[in-house]
């Protein structure tokens, strides 16, 4: 079958223009499958981006706002988040058990045959939009092509917004196959413009072909293949081929004099402070959530953002606690929220501060199946009372919209990386901030990293999930062989150029159940990093790592907020509780030796930190260590 069926003539020649066979094959097969009434190719041209916005709000899958390039779509009532139980790995015949429990797997020929299935006829009456992406800048090392076919002009729309146009990235390439694509259909949609046949939702990777299909969602975390599922086929991709995708933000950390910037990264379960840090006020970002790193020829690690945008949860932006986040949205730009209240053309969300009064009725996420929104509206599957927006309602905007985006953004050797944190929530064990005592050490505290549910979010507080490196949802490989390929990655680093690792908490509590931290105090834990990184002051060696000394966190206080950091609270942050450090390596332990072919490394690494604590313990013969008995 011809593609000139779809594609008019001029669309044919910016097609043919990218001379590649491979290119040509896909588009064939898919819109031979997803029959479409016809099919546009997107170019980077700024006329054919304008083009996919319009279609969008004329197809009403976005509503324009009041305020200029302010637009809002809503997801379905059954479509509001990633949905992990339908996310599945093709694994080929007899292979399902080397990828370990916690990878969600199909049988590849099954599910193959199941989601084409599905997908057959999912674009009738509608438009195929055929993009090219650039993961990482453009004319780099890093640059990994991808293609896009969707028949939502939303999720087209928001990829502009997040990546870098690619048509031209994809002529560079000629006729090389080395490429990611994403077929992706909303599926049969309601005379709400929602998904409608949700029970049939699939979103299904395929390792082998370097492809994601997925049909019957919008939510985009489920649809905008070049995000999380992009970032599956890049970690599996990566470790085969001696670099890392990693689930990190990119930062630049500034002293409180300005004379300089050092870049970190960092990786954070959900809920655990990864955006706010990125954004902590006086630093600049590159990225808040996918890095890919590289050692380059001079022995450094350098890294890139895979993206140029934000798609954040919006739950508690407010001008007291992100600025800078909030600003921009309150200002006329090109932005895309989704699953809030909108009320007379203006956005409303969870959190927003008490300086916004919250109108009485408006159109919000339940009204794709229950209708207008209104004060009381009753009630949800647990009986409760519907909140007026989504806790997973969205914000999708243009990093460089932000006033404190870096200016390495787009460079296309990435920055030089100096130090990675891993971040976790955690009540009662860990210090707020401490670093590792090397490479491999590191490489132990990110593959223990643990999120403690809250009330909030399962109904229970106080389960420890664990969440390996912040990436647990989107590793595709046995976790022995992810370990393997991070403590790989650091023999190869020069010595001198190795990056510290540090791990921080900002969610210690009193006994009365009270945060230590207030929220903008993961900024003098930066500094302090910042300090090490440069060997701008001492720390203390204790069984779990390097902390601070009182003296340095004290005067990083005084000096950056004019806030006296009293002893007594030095103490009761950074003392080493041996017991419950131990309980979590015996939990960190059970876990891996249910793993196949993890590093013998790490297992060292795992000892040395019990042996570390054991002897602590007997030395000062308590389960409490005060910080001030490692000063040495």
């Amino acid at each position: 079958m011809s593609l000139e069926k779809w594609i008019d003539k001029e669309d044919l020649e910016k097609l043919r223009a990218l001379e590649n066979p491979k290119v040509e094959r896909v588009i064939e097969e898919y819109l031979t499958l997803c029959k479409p009434a016809k099919a546009k190719i997107i170019d980077d041209s700024p006329e054919d981006i304008a083009f996919v916005r319009q279609l969008a709000i004329d197809k009403k899958e976005e509503i324009v706002l009041g305020l200029e390039g302010q637009t809002v779509h809503f997801d379905g009532y059954y479509d509001q988040a990633r949905d992990k139980k339908n996310t599945r790995l093709l694994a080929p015949a007899g292979e399902k058990e080397k990828y370990g429990k916690h990878i969600n797997t199909v049988d590849r020929d099954e599910g193959l045959k199941e989601v084409l299935e599905i997908m057959d006829g999912a674009m009738e009456g509608k438009i195929a939009i055929i993009r090219f992406f650039s993961l990482g800048p453009t004319k780099s090392r890093f640059s990994l092509c991808a293609l896009q076919i969707t028949d939502s002009a939303y999720v087209a729309h928001s990829e502009d917004l997040l990546y870098r146009q690619g048509y031209e990235e994809f002529k560079r390439l000629e006729d090389s196959e080395d490429f990611f694509y994403f077929i992706h259909s909303a599926g049969e949609l309601t005379d709400k413009y929602v998904t409608k046949n949700v029970d049939d939702r699939r979103i299904y990777i395929d390792l082998q072909e370097n492809r994601v299909l997925s049909v019957n969602n919008q939510y985009a975390g489920n649809s905008l293949g070049l995000k999380k599922l992009a970032l599956r086929l890049a970690i599996n991709k990566a470790i085969h081929e001696d670099w890392l995708t990693e689930h990190m933000f990119i930062s630049a950390i500034w002293p409180l004099d300005k004379s300089r910037k050092t870049y970190f990264l960092g990786a954070f379960p959900s809920a655990c402070g990864k955006t706010s840090t990125a954004m902590v006020p006086g630093n600049t970002i590159i990225g808040d959530d996918i890095a890919y790193l590289r050692i380059y020829e001079s022995g450094e690690v350098r890294a890139v953002n895979i993206e140029r945008g934000i798609f954040g949860i919006i739950k508690d932006v407010s001008p007291k606690d992100d600025p800078v986040i909030y600003n921009s949205l309150m200002t006329p730009r090109e932005t895309i929220f989704s699953n809030i209240l909108v009320s007379e053309g203006k956005s409303y969300w969870l959190g927003m501060g008490k300086q916004v009064t919250i109108p009485e009725s408006g159109m919000n996420w339940t009204s794709s199946k229950l209708g207008e929104w209104h004060e009381g509206f009753c009630c949800n599957e647990e009986g409760k009372e519907f909140k007026f927006s989504h806790p997973n309602a969205r914000y999708t905007i243009r990093l460089e919209e932000l006033e404190n985006v870096d200016e390495a953004l787009h460079d296309p050797n990435g920055v030089e990386v100096s130090a990675i944190i891993y971040g976790g929530r955690d009540s009662d064990t860990s210090v707020p901030v401490y670093e590792s005592f090397s490479w491999e050490h590191g490489v132990y505290i990110g593959a223990s990293v643990e999120s403690e549910t809250t009330a909030a979010t399962l109904g229970k507080a106080g389960v420890r999930k664990h969440q390996p490196m912040a990436n647990l949802d989107f590793i595709v490989v046995p976790l022995g062989e992810y370990l393997e390929a991070h403590l790989d990655f650091g023999r190869r680093i020069a010595q001198n150029k190795v990056p510290k690792i540090f791990s921080t908490n900002y969610f210690l509590k009193d006994k009365k159940g009270r945060y230590y931290d207030e929220i903008l105090d993961k900024k003098i834990w930066l500094l302090w990093a910042e300090k090490r990184v440069h060997g701008e002051c001492s720390a203390m060696e204790t069984p779990i790592g390097y902390i601070p000394k009182y003296e340095d966190i004290k005067a990083l206080f005084k000096d950056a907020f004019d806030f006296d950091y009293i002893k007594e609270r030095y103490v009761a942050e950074f003392s080493i509780r041996i017991q419950k450090f131990l309980k979590k390596i015996e939990r960190i332990d059970i876990i891996f030796k249910n793993e196949k072919d993890v590093p013998e490394e790490f297992f060292n690494e795992l000892e040395n930190q019990r042996q570390r604590l054991l002897e602590a313990k007997e030395k000062y013969g308590t389960e409490v260590l005060s910080p001030f008995l490692f000063q040495g």
